[in-house]
């Protein structure tokens, strides 16, 4: 079942959010400007995989987030956390700035209008 899901997910991924490596973040980051989306997930994470399915694939949140932020994955099962980085539930997003400061920090699945609306806010 779970390998199911993760190609459906793969699928998905086509036209969905594309996700960066964090040195190709920053290196984007340094050209444009933009705050980098974190979002910090696990493999076997149910409402990681909500969020995918409900908002990254969403064509509209996905050019929103590609014209406003530099989306980052990290996946805790694989990766490491960034120095200064706390999670205790999947998924929590962070977003920092071009200085390098965490400028937010979100915890939870979101719907697409409530997440659109946290998006909103971040400057």
């Amino acid at each position: 079942m779970n390998k199911i899901v993760l190609l459906i997910l793969s699928v998905l991924q086509l036209w969905g959010v594309e996700f960066h490596t964090y040195k190709e973040a920053l290196l984007l980051q340094k050209q444009t400007g933009k705050i980098i989306m974190i979002d910090v997930v696990r493999t076997e994470c149910h409402y990681c995989q909500k969020m995918d399915i409900v908002v990254f694939q969403d064509k509209k949140m996905s050019s929103y987030l590609k014209k406003n932020f530099i989306p980052v994955r990290i996946n805790l099962d694989t990766d490491k956390l960034l120095q200064g980085m706390h999670v205790d539930f999947t998924p929590t997003f962070y977003f920092i700035d071009k200085k390098g400061k965490i400028v937010k920090r979100v915890i939870g699945s979101w719907n697409l209008e409530d997440f659109k609306f946290i998006l909103e806010k971040i400057k």
